[in-house]
């Protein structure tokens, strides 16, 4: 058996520009773990609320904290990937619930380096349906429709 590591952290969008964010803040908040209600009201609000305003001011507010090497969230992460692979001689790997490197590549990384067994550490503080539960079942399911080549 071989043993991995997935690291699995919220997500950014892959730039600061407002169609980034757009396509960022569409694929998070139509996630029914984020906003619970029925998904006709779900996505009302989202279409007709939130989609045609927001993107243009988060776009500008992630501007203010975007670095030269990119999210600062995703640089973080890859950082905390790089030191743990250092202390491991398993393969240890990174995807975004949201957004890239996103969970299904994450797998299909893992899946290469010919890990058969992970530990997925999800990177939240606490449980909440709306973060740990959420990365937990999104790499459920795709780990479902890769055929589940892969215990977690």
């Amino acid at each position: 058996m071989s043993y991995g590591v997935f690291i699995v952290n919220l997500g950014s969008p892959d730039s600061p520009t407002t169609p980034d964010v757009r396509t960022y803040l569409r694929e998070f908040l139509s996630d029914p773990r984020v906003i619970d209600v029925p998904k006709f009201l779900q996505q009302t609000i989202l279409n007709l609320f939130i989609l045609p305003f927001r993107p243009k001011q988060s776009a500008e507010a992630y501007h203010e904290i975007w670095t030269d090497e990119g999210s600062p969230l995703v640089v973080s992460t890859l950082k905390q990937r790089a030191l743990l692979q250092e202390r491991l001689d398993i393969p240890v790997v990174v995807g975004m619930r949201y957004g890239n490197p996103s969970t299904r590549s994450g797998l299909e990384e893992l899946a290469k380096k010919g890990v058969t067994k992970f530990l997925l550490i999800p990177l939240y503080p606490h449980y909440a349906m709306s973060s740990y539960e959420t990365a937990v079942v999104k790499v459920q399911e795709e780990l479902a429709k890769m055929g589940n080549p892969m215990e977690l």
